[in-house]
């Protein structure tokens, strides 16, 4: 059985990616695609204001994703 896809890219020149500021409060912001075709657009709250710190869980976030992604291929 085919597996959802994290696809995210990374542009170097803009540290922002991926985040947008929603009246003080920053989200996160991806898409998965899954083995059907279908894409399903992802919106999280990161559940702070401070920019450096919503780039921290952005990333975290991501890692945590892909290994997610990356586990169950491996037990299928």
């Amino acid at each position: 059985m085919k597996q959802s896809k994290l696809s995210v890219r990374v542009h170097r020149k803009n540290a922002n990616h991926h985040l947008w500021n929603n009246n003080g409060k920053w989200w996160c912001h991806f898409t998965l695609h899954h083995p059907d075709y279908t894409s399903e657009r992802r919106r999280l709250s990161l559940n702070t204001q401070n920019l450096d710190v919503a780039r921290q869980r952005r990333d975290r976030l991501f890692a945590n994703l892909e290994n997610t992604v990356a586990r169950k291929a491996v037990a299928a």
